[in-house]
């Protein structure tokens, strides 16, 4: 059983049930009716969709992802098919990949299926797409970097709504961490050294760098090591549990 196998295994049971179906609609209506509303898409003109429409999506991912991964190792655990995993011929790894594969495509999906508000902002104006592909990059790696975390936070337990409170918890704090106005309050009781190691931590500065039509490799290097480390987290766990 191959990395493959088990991707499409996992991607068939997201569409088989409800849950891949709700959360994809939910992120829609959410991200495209937060740009026209409060993102104030159509008074304020942004061409290249920073504010109005990028600027939401880690807030949704951080209750979003959670939902998506939460059930990848926990219902494994509950169910007991983790044991039954560990008796087919497929490393840890390989079933890590499938199954993160799997959640990032149904995140993919969401993201691609907001494609009107790009057709609507070339139809109005005259914007730099080049940007606005570095804004939807940068919008699926933090997708993709809360669903490590959740991936990992699934791997210690069974239950499913346990693993949904943390993962929340902590890519909420992801977020908040180098979020403008929560880092300038700390700036006020802390020094600059403690700031920047704070922001450093969160994904506002790699994604808005990305959002704004950069690509920097540090944020690149900053994304994959933060997932590979999730991962190999995950795969610790579950090597130790499967021994």
């Amino acid at each position: 059983m191959s990395s493959l196998t088990i991707y499409y295994r996992e991607l068939k049971s997201y569409f088989a049930q409800p849950t891949a179906y709700a959360i994809i609609v939910i992120f829609l209506l959410l991200s495209l009716g937060l740009t026209f509303s409060f993102g104030e898409f159509m008074r304020v003109g942004d061409a290249s969709l920073e504010y109005s429409f990028f600027f939401w999506h880690p807030w949704l991912y951080m209750l979003l992802a959670p939902a998506i991964a939460m059930k990848l190792w926990a219902d494994e655990q509950r169910t007991g098919t983790i044991e039954l995993l560990g008796t087919f011929p497929v490393s840890t790894w390989a079933a890590i990949a499938g199954k993160f594969l799997a959640a990032a495509t149904v995140s993919l999906v969401a993201l691609l299926l907001t494609f009107p508000i790009i057709i609507t902002v070339n139809y109005l104006g005259d914007p730099d797409n080049g940007i606005i592909l570095a804004g939807y990059i940068g919008s699926f790696l933090v997708c993709c970097t809360f669903i490590a975390i959740t991936m990992l936070v699934s791997a210690c337990t069974r239950d499913q709504v346990v693993c949904l409170i943390v993962s929340v918890f902590l890519c909420s704090t992801m977020v908040f961490l180098g979020y403008d106005p929560l880092t300038r309050e700390i700036a006020k009781a802390t020094s600059p050294a403690t700031v920047e190691a704070i922001i450093s931590l969160g994904v506002w500065n790699h994604f808005t760098t990305m959002a704004r039509g950069l690509f920097r490799l540090q944020d690149f290097v900053w994304f994959a090591t933060f997932i590979g480390i999730c991962l190999l987290g995950t795969s610790t766990i579950l090597s130790a549990k499967r021994a």
